[in-house]
């Protein structure tokens, strides 16, 4: 398998690729929309997921502190349908809380200035998402069981 992480916002998808061992995630590109435009982004997504053989979505649910769902994740779950319906490959949520301000710190600790910063930060963001299912999936086949499946 090799995964495609997505960090949805309102105007830009975020986008990281996992390596061919599914160990690790890389950034790769920011993808700009009209607001609310989701439609538009998934010819774009099209191409990656042809050009990269992807087999599998790993999609940010940003919850809200309290764990509960609000505008934000209902997004994220409506572009989960509309990803599904396209591709037919199947799409993993995960828990994205604090990742743009991990994302944020990772980027001032490298020392990018905030131009920099916003360029990249949604693929940064995109990169720990799948990170984050990356290291789950490892220690949930090293038990012998996954709650992804």
């Amino acid at each position: 398998m090799r995964y495609l992480g997505l960090d949805l916002g309102t105007k830009t998808l975020g986008i990281a690729i996992s390596d061919k061992t599914n160990t690790i995630s890389s950034p790769y590109i920011t993808l700009h929309f009209k607001e609310n435009d989701y439609m538009s982004v998934l010819e774009d997504v099209e191409k990656i997921v042809l050009e990269k053989n992807i087999t599998a979505f790993v999609l940010g649910l940003p919850k809200n502190m309290n764990n509960s769902l609000g505008f934000a994740s209902q997004r994220s779950l409506d572009f989960k349908k509309m990803l599904e319906e396209k591709f037919s490959l199947p799409v993993y949520l995960v828990d994205e809380r604090l990742s743009t301000s991990e994302a944020e710190k990772i980027l001032i600790n490298e020392d990018k200035s905030r131009k920099k910063r916003k360029k990249v930060i949604d693929n940064v963001a995109a990169s720990i998402i799948l990170d984050t299912f990356l290291r789950g999936r490892k220690q949930e086949n090293e038990r012998g069981k996954t709650n992804y499946e």
